[in-house]
């Protein structure tokens, strides 16, 4: 299957032709997914490194 993926196999079945660019296609997108999951990640980690400057002059319960 992997073979098909990376298009070592020649397919001579349309079918099987139309599933593996379908497949390209879906794991492309995922890797688009993925990547744009981890910016977000990376923005959100730097954000908490950060220091709160709105809420530092913020008094809390404790004092």
């Amino acid at each position: 299957m992997a073979k098909a993926l990376v298009g070592y196999r020649p397919v001579n079945d349309p079918r099987l032709m139309l599933e593996t660019l379908e497949l390209r296609r879906r794991v492309a997108d995922l890797e688009h997914l993925v990547e744009r999951l981890q910016r977000d990640n990376d923005q959100l980690r730097e954000d908490l490194r950060q220091p709160d400057v709105v809420g530092a002059g913020m008094p809390t319960i404790a004092g």
